[in-house]
């Protein structure tokens, strides 16, 4: 991929306010720049400089101070200089303008999002993996998932992936060569060990894939949509996950009118926690609001991870539960909580049936909570491994999971007693490439385009 050499700079800081801003710029040489914007100092290497940060026509913009980097000793790979003053608005566009103004004549342009990042994968400063967790910690919306993040960003994941790869391509120059003697065909196999070596490698991908998922589960969390008729506890039973009065509750039905939503961790995972309206079919619906608010109801069930189905244990099932279940999406799983049990007598339990999972809890006591967060930890596949996990995109995962079938494929033609050696070969490159896709040793310009669009300005 050719990389635009030009000049770059933009705020690096986040909008708003704040008691630092930073605005950066980045290029293979920033000499220009530097004698335009600081005519009477000479900025030392990795060493900051309090100054005062001047317009063209020597009238003081803030004070602050201003930090050279000299590639390839950069985030970037590139010249890099940071100035960090106080974090207005105001004065952080008046900063950025003012640069863009002193590097006009080398080219100097605003940043694209995450051009910088773009910059220090192809000066080979981090790889795709690398460069994709910083935007992760970035984004990392609990303790967790900022954990994981940074240990990809650290690069353990991409050492991981890459020693599968080195094992991989290992094994095919093997079968390969083996290619260009077919005399040698008939005892290879045995002789070098083929077929374990490849279930060596199946099995590390395995557990890879097991961590990749777990630490994807962080970084996504579920989507749990409360659905029920009106007045079943779906409001107490959000502020009760929540831990705090996130919806107004009253004995009244029909409180809820729309969507609250609220995001909470369960054992550092994420979950949307999403309070709709309670239905009832639009005929009985009390005026119009409500009946939007039934509509909007079942277009977030559409998009929901979990359904939590919530009913009335002390009153039991009725004809208009049955018919909510009926118009459930096919695929998407139902926890069917029995809510109000201080009232009905029942203990808290959990009770899988072929049908569903009952869960009998008392959201307005909170007895039975725990029972609840369990069965959402089952849903989502969470496993406390005691490993490291990896805050894993899907692409990657799609990567793997592709990665397991050729190599899978790979294993078939193995076991057909040497006949298949140039397939075996064949499958064993497609499970190279898939893998050495995700640290981006094999990558398309339109992968990189909407992996760095996705960024902020100024990353």
């Amino acid at each position: 991929m050719k990389l635009d050499t030009s000049p770059i700079a933009a705020i690096a800081t986040a909008p708003g306010r704040g008691g630092i801003g930073v605005v950066r710029a980045s290029g293979k040489s920033l000499a220009p720049l530097l004698a335009v914007l600081f005519p009477d100092v000479t900025l030392s290497a990795r060493r900051a400089t309090y100054i005062p940060f001047k317009q063209a026509d020597g009238s003081v913009i803030d004070q602050g101070i201003a930090l050279y980097f000299k590639g390839p000793h950069s985030y970037t790979g590139e010249d890099v200089l940071e100035l960090q003053g106080h974090g207005g608005p105001i004065v952080l566009q008046m900063l950025l303008a003012r640069v863009l103004e002193a590097g006009a004549e080398s080219g100097l342009r605003l940043a694209e999002p995450g051009e910088f990042t773009r910059r220090a994968y192809l000066n080979d400063k981090l790889d795709l993996a690398q460069a994709e967790a910083v935007a992760d910690l970035i984004d990392a919306s609990t303790e967790a998932a900022a954990k994981s993040a940074t240990q990809s960003l650290s690069g353990a994941f991409s050492k991981t992936i890459n020693t599968l790869v080195e094992q991989t391509t290992g094994l095919r120059m093997l079968v390969e060569a083996t290619l260009d003697f077919p005399e040698e065909e008939i005892d290879f196999l045995e002789k070098s060990d083929a077929r374990g070596q490849l279930a060596v490698i199946v099995a590390s991908l395995e557990r890879v894939f097991q961590q990749a998922a777990q630490g994807a589960l962080l970084r996504e969390g579920l989507n749990v949509v409360l659905v029920g008729q009106p007045n079943v506890g779906k409001s107490s039973l959000l502020n009760a996950l929540a831990g705090a009065d996130v919806a107004i509750v009253t004995p009244i039905a029909g409180t809820t009118r729309d969507k609250v939503s609220e995001t909470i961790q369960i054992e550092g995972i994420p979950l949307n926690i999403i309070d709709t309206a309670g239905i009832r079919t639009i005929d009985d619906a009390v005026d119009v609001v409500e009946r939007i608010g039934i509509e909007r109801t079942w277009g977030e069930v559409a998009k929901a991870d979990v359904i939590l189905h919530l009913l009335d244990a002390d009153q039991g099932p009725t004809r208009a539960d049955d018919a909510i279940v009926a118009a459930f999406p096919a695929g998407v799983p139902v926890l069917r909580v029995w809510n109000k049990i201080d009232l009905s007598g029942h203990k808290p339990s959990v009770n899988p049936t072929e049908e569903a999972t009952n869960i009998y809890l008392s959201a307005h006591e909170h007895v039975g909570m725990d029972l609840l967060r369990a069965e959402l930890l089952r849903i989502a596949g969470w496993q406390q491994t005691g490993e490291s996990l990896f805050l894993a995109r899907e692409r990657h995962l799609i990567a793997l999971r592709s990665a397991h079938k050729h190599l899978a494929l790979a294993g078939e033609h193995a076991a057909q007693n040497d006949q298949s050696l140039d397939l075996f070969a064949e499958e064993l490159r497609l499970a190279q490439a898939q893998l050495s896709s995700i640290t981006g040793q094999f990558s398309s310009d339109d992968l990189l385009g909407v992996i760095f669009s996705r960024f902020c300005i100024g990353k």
